[in-house]
């Protein structure tokens, strides 16, 4: 296994995968509906996405991690 202090980049890479092949298939067939050829333009589409996903989430994530700690109330430790 992998060890704890790597679980920033881990966790990107994984969300980075999700996220942009669900994005990529998603964009594609509103654009361009299914066309013979989609799942490799969807895949093509997809790889490109990842490579922005992946530093935009190891860059992101601290910013929003702290703005949602910002927002968000721990009720069991208000009295």
């Amino acid at each position: 296994m992998i060890d704890i202090r790597y679980f920033r980049f881990i966790f990107s890479f994984i969300m980075a995968l999700c996220m942009s092949f669900v994005i990529s298939g998603v964009l594609t067939y509103i654009n361009l509906g299914l066309v013979d050829g989609f799942v490799k333009i969807w895949l093509k589409g997809y790889a490109k996405a990842f490579v922005i996903a992946y530093p935009t989430l190891l860059v992101l994530t601290p910013f929003v991690t702290k703005l949602a700690k910002m927002i968000c109330i721990d009720k069991s430790k208000v009295k």
